[in-house]
């Protein structure tokens, strides 16, 4: 199969298979009035798949899953499961039930999207950081679609759960259609502890430090903006507000789209370390800068964030394709599902931080806070630039 039909088809795959993690946030105000979910059970249900992928990813990488199991078979049987646990929400009616069921659906995706990754990296030796890059732009766009179906008015939450669901399965079948790559190295011997030995040498270990400050202010920002947006328009009362916050919403979000894609050419032309960097220092830059900006006019405070939107996910990919060149190949599945793994864990800290800080020191805070990750991301990166292994990164460009 050419590499840009495999691609093509698991960009596909993995935006069907993600639909129910996606899901959650179109619906979850239909199901808290429903349910009579507190708006701490409603954060919580929230963060339940962001959890449950954190389990499945920890999982999957002591078990050497993505370099051991053939990818289709793993992304198959992580969208059935995923589609499985998502449409069992509607026989259910009681909050803590639905928290185990959305974090069996983050678990089983686990198995969809870091396979993901580790496949195209066996595609592509020339142009890999573009074709991550899209394929996380991808993701990319799934993530803002929520936001666009609540711009509309939302929809009918039993319909959004049986739909996602069987877009979940259907991304399985397609992923089955892709076979191995030219350049996917033999399944290695099972071995629990790789996975954290190949993180704790000194390339990898500061890649993923990038990766972390990348990490800590992108999900929170994607998770709580319209939050802030509707404050900035006038709060939920104003008529129509929660429309126009919802519409900005997934403008800021899908815009990254466009980045990832940037991100991916600079990184294979210019060097992954120098636009992780960059893309660092200009999302951090634009937090800090709302900070300063927290109470400006609408068309402001939109303009900077759409900025932010787009160099906030524009290095995302980059961090796993430097994996991807200085890791062991033959564990290169696990090293990337472990630096997902703590990705994500950050991400939940992150996440339920905001409504825990948030009527302390205020979005002003909030931002200031957020734009600390990025800046201790972009000096891992630069000290990256600095050591053997930028050699071996983007053909010698570091």
């Amino acid at each position: 199969m050419r590499p840009w039909t495999a691609l093509g088809l698991l960009g596909v795959a993995v935006v069907l298979s993600m639909a129910p993690w996606f899901s959650a946030a179109a619906v979850l105000p239909q199901l808290r009035a429903e349910w009579h979910l507190s708006p701490q059970a409603g954060s919580w249900l929230a963060l339940a798949v962001q959890l449950g992928f954190v389990v499945g990813a920890v999982g999957s990488a002591l078990l050497n899953l993505a370099d051991r199991v053939p990818t289709r078979r793993l992304m198959l049987l992580g969208a059935v499961a995923a589609g499985a646990a998502n449409v069992a929400l509607l026989g259910v009616h009681t909050g803590s039930v639905a928290f185990a069921l959305r974090a069996l659906v983050g678990v089983a995706l686990a198995l969809v999207y870091p396979p993901a990754l580790r496949a195209m990296s066996a595609y592509f030796t020339r142009g890999r950081g573009l074709a991550l890059g899209v394929m996380v732009g991808a993701l990319t766009l799934g993530s803002a679609s929520p936001h666009l179906v609540n711009s509309l008015g939302g929809a009918n939450w039993r319909a959004v759960i049986a739909v996602t669901s069987g877009l979940a399965v259907l991304g399985g079948v397609v992923a089955s259609l892709v076979g191995p790559g030219p350049y996917r190295a033999p399944a290695p011997p099972f071995r629990p502890a790789q996975a954290w030995r190949v993180l704790g040498t000194r390339g990898p270990a500061l890649a993923t430090l990038g990766y972390l400050g990348h990490m800590w202010e992108l999900y929170a920002m994607w998770t709580w903006f319209a939050l802030y947006f509707t404050g900035v328009l006038g709060g939920p009362s104003v008529a129509g507000v929660t429309q126009r916050a919802a519409l900005a919403t997934f403008v800021v979000v899908g815009v990254g789209t466009l980045g990832c894609v940037l991100g991916g050419l600079l990184g294979d032309r210019w060097g992954r370390t120098r636009v992780t960097e960059l893309s660092m220092w200009l999302s951090g830059g634009s937090a800090a800068l709302l900070a300063i900006l927290v109470n400006a006019p609408p068309a402001v405070v939109l303009g900077i964030s759409v900025f932010w939107g787009f160099w906030i996910i524009a290095d995302s990919a980059q961090f796993s394709t430097i994996v991807s060149e200085i890791a062991d190949p033959a564990y290169v599945g696990t090293a990337m599902t472990a630096q997902l793994a703590l990705g994500f864990t950050l991400t939940a800290v992150s996440i339920a931080l905001v409504p825990a800080l948030e009527p302390r020191i205020g979005w002003r805070g909030i931002f200031l806070l957020w734009s600390v990750g990025p800046l201790v991301g972009a000096l891992a990166m630069r000290a990256l630039r600095a050591t053997p292994d930028a050699a071996r990164i983007a053909g010698g460009r570091g």
